[in-house]
């Protein structure tokens, strides 16, 4: 398995209120659809529901990423439905002080060795672009 980890963001709110929105996977699209064009262009096209993103991501075609574990206040996992590779995303929380939390994004998949080197940049690419997405919805 190999994994991929965003730099960690700082986010000026208590870890509590973090989780609780990050949680509520549903309330990301209002984010969504409420950003300038501008910055809907830099994500790119992703879609929220109650329990599953989805992202269109070149050239591999539509993710969709289905939540399978909510651990307060620390973790929330989402893995990929339909991936021909076991892909897990997972958004991992640690308080920083009462009043700020750090947040990492990481992509666990289960690729082979020799691919790694072709498709291991956009991995982290696309872990180091989620990172700031939450960091985004928390400004």
């Amino acid at each position: 398995m190999a994994t991929y980890k965003s730099k960690p963001v700082s986010i000026g709110r208590p870890i509590e209120d973090v989780y609780a929105r990050i949680a509520d996977i549903a309330a990301y699209q209002k984010h969504i659809d409420a950003l300038p064009d501008e910055a809907r262009q830099k994500i790119g096209d992703v879609e929220f529901t109650d329990d599953s993103i989805s992202i269109h991501a070149a050239p591999v075609g539509q993710l969709k990423f289905v939540v399978k574990e909510r651990v307060a206040p620390s973790k929330v996992t989402l893995e990929a439905a339909q991936s021909p590779v076991p892909l897990k995303l997972i958004v991992a929380l640690e308080p920083d002080g009462d009043s700020s939390t750090t947040a990492t994004s990481i992509i666990d998949v289960e690729i082979p060795a020799m691919l790694r080197p072709l498709i291991g940049g956009k991995l982290q690419e696309a872990s180091d672009k989620f990172g700031e997405l939450l960091q985004t919805f928390f400004t």
